[in-house]
């Protein structure tokens, strides 16, 4: 099975966010979509320019429909000096009616494997179809302080991260239709199982470096 399949993703506006492996997750999406579907990758917060991939800075819906048309994936966003891109200048609604699938990265996390969200997070799309959260399996096990970003949020008393810890949090936020638990390469697939029981909503385990995942609905 492919991760679009286990992951649900349907055409429209899917929103990945979380931590440990979104921009890595974009790119896979993208990948296992762009043979017979046309989809464009994009954020509402900040992501780098996909590898491999067509970048449009400031196209108009035109130019965007021909490359579309020509390369079948695109990355778009209004680029930073310091190489990141932003939110693009066409509005969502836009791509999501150039493109068949419009994969958004909508999260920040300071590169760090798990994080708390501030009331101001995630930056979802209106009209998204399916959110996406990821989670860093290689946080579990060590101390709040240096695996979350926004610690104090994640767990005000510090600590170490367990499982229950990481699904008390994870199921208190509840902004995901599904979590895809990645790292198992790190931390196994054992490890991925026993979050996944914990979590009030469904799961999918894998690892996107090794290109493997099961499902744990």
């Amino acid at each position: 099975m492919r991760f679009c399949e286990a992951l649900g993703i349907e055409p429209g506006i899917t929103a990945v966010i979380g931590s440990g492996g979104k921009s890595s997750l974009l790119d896979r999406l993208a990948a296992e979509l762009r043979p017979r579907h046309s989809v464009v990758l994009c954020t509402t917060t900040h992501m780098f320019p996909a590898p491999g991939m067509p970048l449009l800075t400031e196209p108009d819906e035109a130019e965007l429909g021909r490359l579309l048309e020509a390369e079948r994936a695109v990355c778009t966003g209004r680029l930073a000096e310091d190489g990141r891109l932003h939110a693009p200048g066409l509005p969502l609604p836009r791509l999501a009616a150039l493109a068949e699938y419009v994969i958004v990265e909508a999260d920040g996390s300071k590169r760090l494997p798990l994080k708390a969200h501030a009331a101001h997070e995630p930056v979802i799309p209106a009209g998204t179809a399916r959110t996406v959260c990821v989670v860093g399996l290689s946080g579990l096990g060590r101390p709040v302080a240096e695996a979350a970003h926004r610690p104090e949020l994640f767990a005000p008393q510090g600590g170490t991260v367990t499982p229950e810890l990481l699904a008390g949090v994870l199921n208190r936020e509840a902004l995901a239709d599904v979590y895809f638990l990645n790292q198992t390469d790190l931390r196994g697939m054992q490890a991925a199982r026993r979050l996944a029981a914990l979590l009030e909503r469904p799961s999918v385990c894998g690892s996107l470096r090794e290109g493997v995942l099961e499902c744990l609905y």
